[in-house]
């Protein structure tokens, strides 16, 4: 348990430097993709980063998140979904739906 936790705290405070450092003006979805994703998601979407594991970060090129809906997608995103926090507030709508274009693409470049 303890071992656990210390690998969560550190994970956690990564997240959070991640989450502050996302800002309003980014809009190329390949770099919000990578302030705001990839440290969790890997940078082809897989999950497979040492916080992605210890969060159970989703694989985004699975077919459970690529049968999901656009709008349930952007739900996620915005409101954020277990461990995942929420970005609404710092991800403006337009780049949300953006980076939902670049998570459909993820799987193509498998």
């Amino acid at each position: 348990m303890r071992e656990l936790f210390l690998h969560l705290v550190p994970a956690a405070v990564v997240c959070c430097l991640v989450l502050s450092s996302v800002t309003q003006a980014e809009s190329d979805p390949a770099k919000l993709y990578q302030t705001s994703c990839a440290l969790c998601h890997g940078a082809d979407g897989s999950g497979d980063t040492a916080p992605g594991k210890a969060f159970h970060a989703k694989d985004l090129r699975s077919d459970e998140v690529q049968k999901q809906t656009d709008a349930q997608l952007t739900e996620v995103i915005t409101k954020g979904r277990g461990k995942m926090p929420a970005f609404g507030a710092k991800i403006k709508p337009d780049d949300v739906t953006k980076l939902v274009v670049f998570i459909r693409e993820l799987p193509k470049k498998k």
